[in-house]
């Protein structure tokens, strides 16, 4: 009676990538401290075939003031994590979502010191 599509969802043979439960709650937790600090308004989750991208914004008219890419294919390369600015350069890249998410929780120090 009813077709269920299971997530994630299957392109022509390559699946779509996504946030876990971990990485998901690690961002959301980030994101909800800015959001209390008054800096951030809204957010938006992209998942495609080869990243999926959480973008923070500071009105939801604007491009994003940060960018965070997950791309699997890049992880035995420069690193499947990357933070990028309102402009588009990549300001950080690694392995590590905490070690991504370290300037913006130091930028998150310096609002709620303010």
């Amino acid at each position: 009676m009813y077709n269920i599509t299971p997530f994630p969802i299957q392109y022509g043979g390559a699946y779509q990538t996504g946030f876990d439960r971990v990485e998901l709650m690690r961002i959301m937790d980030l994101y909800g401290r800015m959001v209390a600090a008054g800096h951030w308004r809204d957010y938006a989750i992209d998942l495609h075939r080869e990243a999926a991208i959480f973008s923070a914004f500071r009105r939801a008219t604007e491009r994003p003031e940060y960018r965070i890419e997950k791309r699997p294919e890049l992880r035995h390369r420069q690193g499947m994590w990357a933070l990028i600015g309102e402009a588009g350069a990549v300001l950080k890249r690694g392995q590590d979502l905490a070690s991504i998410l370290a300037p913006i929780e130091r930028k998150l120090l310096k609002l709620v010191e303010k």
